[in-house]
C-alpha cells in the first residue's frame, strides 16, 4: 500500500490521463505528487531526467506522457511515434530502476495488439499476428515499453505494472483538428458544424482562437476560417467524417481510467498479473477498459443529438477506418476488483459539456 505522503511522480501530469491521474491521486488524500511540465523537462533528454531522479528521488512512478495521435498523425510522423516514445520510457524506467523505485505504473495502449485480433481481446493475443499498419511504430514502442517492466520484474524483482487503456475521452482532451483522436475530434467538427450551419461566427471564431487550426485563429476573415474548415470535412451544410463510420469501438472516460491506475498502484502487484506457477511468464499487462462497444456511425449519431446539430452528417469512405473492430477483454481487470461506471452515453453529455467550458463536472467517484 501506497503512504499517504510517499512522493509520486506523475510523468504527463498535464496530459488526458495524467492530469485525471493527479486530481484522483489528490482527492484520495496523497499529498507529495510531483509533475514537470514538458518545458521544465524533456522526458527525451536522458541527463535531464536523471538529473530530476538524482533530485527528486521519487518513491512511486506513474509513466503517462507518451508522443500519440490519431490516424493521419501516425500516419505521418512514424519515425518520431516510435523514438519519442521509446526515448521517454527507456529514460524513465531506466531511472526508476537506478534509483530503486518500489513501483512503476506503464501506461500503454490496446493499439498493441494484433490487427486481427480475436475479439474481445485477451492480454494473451499480444505478438500473436500482425499489427494494424498505420500505428505500428507506435504499438511496437508501447510493446517494447511493456516488456521492458515484465523483464526488469522478472530479472530484479522489481514491481512495474503496466496497464493498456482502451480508447480514451475525458477534460484535457486534444481537440485540435490535426492530431485529435476520433472522439473528440467528432466532437469538435460537429460543434463547429453547427455553428456554422446557424451562422453563428461569435462562437466560430470564440473556438478558433482557442485552439487555432493550421495556425488560422478566429481573428482572420470568414473566408480564410471557412477554407480551413473545409480542409477537415466542416462546412456550413454538411459535416463530412473519415471513413465509412462502421468500425466498433470502446471508450473509457478519462476519469475512469485514472481511478482504475490508481487503484493497480494501491491494490495490485507484478505476483498478481499471472497464473503462478506458470513455465513462461509473459502477458503480464492488463487491459483497462469498459468491454462494451458502439460504431463510429451510432457514436456520431449519439454527439448530433448532444450537440444539437441539425445540418447534413455524411462518412468519406475513401479515407482510412483504421481497425474494424477493438474491443479489449476486461475480465482480468474485473478480477483484480475494478469496473468502470460512466457508460458512453453519459461520457458523450460530459464531455461536450466540459468543453463548452462549463466547471460543473464531479469528478468520478472512487472505486470501493
Amino acid at each position: 500500500m501506497m503512504e499517504k505522503t510517499a512522493k509520486i511522480y506523475v510523468a504527463g501530469h498535464h496530459g488526458l490521463v495524467g492530469s485525471a491521474i493527479w486530481n484522483n491521486l489528490q482527492q484520495k488524500g496523497y499529498t507529495n505528487l510531483v509533475g514537470r511540465s514538458h518545458r521544465e523537462l524533456d522526458l527525451l533528454d536522458g541527463q535531464a531526467v536523471k538529473k530530476f531522479f538524482d533530485e527528486e528521488q521519487p518513491e512511486y512512478v506513474i509513466l503517462a506522457a507518451a508522443h500519440v495521435g490519431g490516424i493521419m498523425a501516425n500516419s505521418l510522423y512514424r519515425a518520431d511515434f516510435i523514438y519519442q516514445n521509446l526515448q521517454i520510457q527507456q529514460n524513465v524506467i531506466g531511472e526508476s530502476f537506478r534509483h530503486g523505485v518500489k513501483k512503476l505504473l506503464f501506461l500503454g495502449s490496446t493499439c498493441i495488439y494484433p490487427r486481427d485480433a480475436q475479439q474481445p481481446m485477451k492480454e494473451e493475443v499480444l505478438l500473436t499476428s500482425p499489427l494494424e499498419y498505420t500505428n505500428e511504430p507506435y504499438a511496437i514502442a508501447k510493446i517494447a515499453g511493456l516488456k521492458m517492466c515484465e523483464s526488469f520484474n522478472l530479472q530484479y524483482g522489481t514491481n512495474y505494472i503496466a496497464v493498456m487503456p482502451t480508447n480514451l475521452y475525458g477534460p484535457n482532451d486534444n481537440f485540435h483538428l490535426e492530431n485529435s483522436h476520433v472522439l473528440p475530434a467528432m466532437i469538435r467538427k460537429i460543434h463547429l458544424g453547427k455553428c456554422l450551419h446557424e451562422g453563428d461566427w461569435e462562437a466560430v471564431r470564440k473556438d478558433m482562437d482557442l485552439r487555432p487550426v493550421e495556425g488560422v485563429s478566429g481573428a482572420q476573415t470568414n473566408e480564410e476560417i471557412l477554407s480551413v474548415l473545409k480542409k477537415y470535412g466542416i462546412t456550413e451544410q454538411e459535416v463530412i467524417l473519415w471513413g465509412t463510420g462502421k468500425p466498433l469501438r470502446e471508450f473509457l472516460w478519462s476519469e475512469e481510467m485514472a481511478d482504475a491506475s490508481v487503484y493497480v498502484m494501491e491494490h495490485v502487484d507484478f505476483k498478481d498479473t499471472y497464473t503462478e506457477g506458470a513455465r513462461d511468464i509473459r502477458n503480464c499487462h492488463i487491459n483497462i477498459g469498459t468491454g462494451k462497444e458502439i460504431t463510429i456511425g451510432r457514436l456520431a449519431e449519439l454527439i448530433v443529438a448532444e450537440v444539437g446539430y441539425r445540418g447534413k452528417l455524411s462518412f468519406d469512405a475513401t479515407k482510412p477506418d483504421g481497425t474494424m473492430r477493438k474491443l479489449t477483454d476486461v475480465s482480468k481487470l474485473h478480477a483484480l476488483g475494478w469496473h468502470h461506471r460512466i457508460d458512453i452515453e453519459e461520457g458523450v453529455h460530459k464531455m461536450y459539456q466540459w468543453y463548452l467550458g462549463c466547471d460543473t463536472l464531479s469528478s468520478v467517484s472512487s472505486h470501493r
